[in-house]
């Protein structure tokens, strides 16, 4: 239950979907979101916090790479169990979700020593996962 709260926060944050934002004096924009993050992130333990920033990055690069996708959630290990070793996360049965429905996703990714940076990340969507496979996966609408 914990990590599907901070995902979800996280992606709260990625896509700005914060009610704070909208009160007065509050700080804004790219650069503060960037900054949540990393402050959240850094509460958590190291393969945690490259997995919840793998999975940040993965719904980021998505959104800039192909624009028919619009994520806005990313699960490391939805299908199957990632492996974290030595700051790189393998995931080859992820999920994505966009415009309502789920799709495969396997991704590699690779953190800075701290697991606050991504240094190297590579993707693959899938086919759509259909909807009676979502309660098997833990996935929501």
């Amino acid at each position: 239950m914990l990590r599907l709260t901070l995902i979800i926060g996280l992606a709260l944050i990625v896509t700005g979907a914060d009610a704070r934002s909208k009160k007065k004096h509050v700080r804004h924009g790219p650069q503060f979101r960037a900054e949540r993050i990393e402050h959240s992130l850094r509460n958590l333990a190291p393969n945690e916090r490259l997995i919840q920033l793998c999975d940040v990055t993965a719904m980021q690069r998505v959104r800039k790479e192909q624009p028919d996708f619009k994520p806005d959630r990313a699960i490391a290990d939805a299908i199957t169990t990632a492996v974290v070793e030595h700051n790189t996360v393998t995931a080859p049965g992820g999920a994505l979700r966009s415009g309502g429905k789920w799709y495969e996703l396997s991704y590699s990714c690779t953190g800075a020593a701290d697991n606050m940076k991504v240094e190297k990340f590579s993707y693959k969507i899938g086919a759509a996962i259909p909807e009676e496979k979502w309660a098997a996966y833990n996935l929501w609408q």
